[in-house]
């Protein structure tokens, strides 16, 4: 293990430390949070536990400033820089959102433009609505049994960044939340040449930086930048995140633009839970994850051998749009046996009281990560058999597309800002919408602002609403209606 700052190695989780050594001094608080180390909330205080609330702290000098970090937060990013293989890392208390967010931010201005697949996570679409940033969309290359987007083939990007010279930046998914992974060295390499930035939004490959016979991470492959999602795959408290940075890239500027954006009151619990996830991953991340890896496999085999349903993994390799493949995703179709994913979804949390990820219209996401244990899957899949043994039917007129190319019309921000009216859904075919729509997880929109309503995107929303799947985005809550551009 290599020294850092004050000795600090991997086995040292700083602001923890702090935390503990702030306990014992038994500091009287005339500070905020207002709940007084919990004595001014007891309900709270019984629910989350004394020990939970007593750290729940405002920043003081002992225990740093997020905003500003010159002790503690600053040794534990620096901790986990060197974790990652990142020049410098930045705790994100925002979850990936912020972090994906910063990033476009750090790399774009108003009007520039950034190249990246239409595939990405509404976060990315949401900071161009911010910034003012043009994207310019690479179509992924759909798989039709599955009804998925795959990753961006190379030919593609070539062509994307020989059409678009003054594109500042690229992003790209690594992994996408299916498991697929784009040849992120070779887009790095084809971007660089082009004087271009490289983004990763990381989200689901937390553990690509310390498993082995995994996907090639971002900071591996001299990405500029990647978000990861510490608490998906790497055990960290809910909305707790990192933000890596390559060489060449200016900490000092990154820290400005995440600070124009992130709370000035940064929780203590996510930090410390960020900081003592970085400390396990470090010392014991690769045993974990092989663990995780023999789960995912074995539950794959098992889901597979059961007839109906495919867990596809490494067989979809090929090279191009999809160039590797995370394992540890057990991603399953389940159209053959007549149902939907979503409805797989469904029968599971409320007949087997399973809580998977997600399911879409031809898919389900059992996520497995360092928490899972071998009963459990074994559980899931003796559901799946019950399921398909009592439920299995025909599967006419099921609709299997997850993918629909995106027609812009406009940037994202000048149809966000732009005059507008709402209309029911039905009649805003042909029109430009000015919002977005999608089903949560995984947040990838059906439609963004800027982009032209189609029979197929009104036919996609009329079907995943009546199958259950969960649909966000307007400002309609139930999505009866849909705010487009005023005709002028």
């Amino acid at each position: 293990m290599s020294r850092q700052k004050g000795g600090l190695t991997q086995a040292n989780a700083p602001i923890y430390e702090a935390l503990e050594r702030f306990k014992t001094a038994r500091v009287v608080p005339f500070d905020v949070p207002g709940h007084k180390r919990g004595k001014g909330n007891p309900e709270l205080s019984a629910f989350l536990g004394e020990k939970c609330v007593s750290i729940d702290v405002n920043s003081m000098k002992p225990l740093d400033n997020l905003c500003h970090p010159v002790s503690v937060i600053r040794d534990a990013e620096i901790l986990a820089a060197e974790a990652f293989g990142a020049a410098d890392a930045f705790l994100m208390v925002g979850g990936t959102t912020s972090s994906v967010q910063s990033m476009v931010l750090s790399a774009c201005k108003k009007g520039e433009k950034i190249i990246l697949p239409r595939n990405v996570h509404r976060s990315v679409i949401n900071a161009l609505v911010l910034n003012g940033a043009v994207p310019v969309y690479v179509n992924p290359e759909s798989d039709a049994r599955l009804g998925i987007s795959l990753g961006m083939k190379m030919s593609e990007m070539e062509k994307a960044i020989k059409e678009n010279p003054d594109a500042v930046a690229v992003l790209l998914n690594n992994p996408t939340y299916y498991g697929v992974c784009s040849d992120i060295r070779g887009i790095v390499e084809l971007a660089h040449r082009a004087n271009m930035l490289v983004l990763a939004d990381e989200a689901h490959g937390t553990h690509f930086y310390f498993g082995k016979d995994m996907p090639l991470s971002a900071m591996a492959a001299g990405a500029d930048m990647a978000s990861v999602s510490m608490h998906k795959s790497g055990g960290s408290l809910t909305q707790s995140s990192l933000l890596l940075l390559g060489k060449g890239m200016s900490s000092g500027y990154v820290r400005q633009v995440i600070n124009l954006t992130q709370t000035t009151s940064a929780s203590y619990l996510l930090m410390s839970s960020l900081d003592i996830s970085r400390r396990n991953l470090a010392l014991r991340g690769e045993e974990i994850f092989a663990q995780v890896l023999g789960l995912a496999r074995y539950a794959r085999e098992e889901i597979n051998s059961v007839g109906g349903y495919y867990a596809f993994g490494r067989e979809l390799v090929n090279g191009d749009s999809v160039f590797d493949f995370d394992e540890t995703k057990l991603s399953v179709h389940t159209l053959d046996i007549g149902l939907a994913g979503i409805e797989v979804y469904d029968i599971l949390r409320d007949e087997y009281d399973i809580q998977i990820e997600f399911g879409d219209l031809g898919n389900i996401l059992a996520y497995l990560s360092i928490g899972d244990r071998f009963r459990d899957v074994e559980r899931l899949v003796g559901a799946l058999y019950e399921i398909r043994r009592r439920y299995s039917k025909s599967g006419a007129g099921l609709m299997n597309q997850e993918y629909i190319d995106p027609v812009v019309v406009k940037s994202p921000q000048e149809a966000f800002y732009a005059g507008k009216e709402s209309l029911p859904i039905k009649e805003t075919l042909g029109r430009v919408s000015s919002e977005f729509v999608m089903c949560y997880p995984p947040g990838i929109p059906i439609l963004a602002p800027g982009e032209l309503v189609t029979q197929k995107i009104l036919d996609y929303i009329e079907y995943a609403k009546e199958k259950g799947c969960s649909m966000t985005g307007p400002q309609d809550l139930d999505i009866l209606n849909l705010n487009v551009l005023r005709e002028v």
